[in-house]
């Protein structure tokens, strides 16, 4: 048994960047997106409203787990690959936190960090699996299902960044990059990819060489946030002129 889910974990065909199922998934994503949020927010109870949401955390955070599950019964989980130090795993596990309980601080948290990296990641998938492998659902449920859940909350529980959310979300995140960095110190990992690049292709191939990558994606990620928050900013400012 521990070798065929070996096997199939680490045998399948490659996933093709900007294929047919790559465009099929931002199609979906973009669908689901906007379609699920206002379909619930109009045309469902604040009961069911809530369970959903409460689901939809559960689904994305519950993802990664099964990934690990998986590798653990291969014989193949790895304390340098599987722990939650990439930031879509962290903000996975930190969803339902926010589904459940609406908790500000976190939401900020994971609305600026899902809305710029992962939301990065839709256009350059760190997957080499294509449909209909465990892998290639688990990116996207991942990545473009965190970004879906957070559209519900802002959507339907009418959760809103804030400005000193942007504060919040970079503070999270440099003190995610230091942790991490010595998880991988002591690990000889390369989570974040602070000591090096992916392997597929990824924002940081323009971004310099190492270690000047990882100063540029600070200020990129800081462009993201205000991109992020900017709507809601440009909202605030128009309805204080009425």
């Amino acid at each position: 048994m521990r070798e065929e889910i070996k096997y199939y974990l680490y045998n399948s065909p490659a996933f093709e960047l900007f294929g047919l199922q790559h465009n099929l998934s931002i199609f979906v994503s973009l669908l689901l997106w906007v379609t699920l949020p206002l379909y619930f927010k109009k045309y469902s109870s604040k009961q069911t409203q809530n369970k959903v949401g409460i689901t939809l955390g559960y689904i994305v955070m519950s993802n990664y787990l099964a990934w690990v599950v998986l590798e653990i019964a291969a014989g193949t989980f790895s304390l340098k690959l599987h722990l939650p130090f990439h930031l879509c795993r962290a903000a996975n596990i930190l969803l339902p936190i926010v589904m459940i309980t609406r908790n500000q601080m976190i939401y900020d948290i994971v609305y600026f960090w899902g809305l710029s990296g992962m939301l990065q990641g839709m256009f350059t998938p760190d997957i080499t699996n294509a449909f209909p492998h465990f892998h290639f659902f688990r990116f996207w449920v991942g990545h473009n299902g965190l970004i879906l859940a957070i559209l519900y909350a802002t959507i339907v529980y009418k959760m809103r960044p804030s400005k000193k959310g942007i504060k919040r979300a970079f503070y999270a995140l440099n003190l995610f990059l230091v942790i991490t960095t010595v998880i991988n110190l002591i690990l000889d990992s390369n989570y974040f990819w602070i000591c090096g690049k992916p392997e597929t292709a990824s924002l940081l191939d323009i971004m310099g060489p190492w270690p000047w990558y990882i100063l540029t994606g600070e200020l990129v990620a800081l462009l993201h946030f205000f991109i992020a928050y900017a709507p809601f900013w440009y909202r605030r400012k128009r309805l204080k002129a009425l």
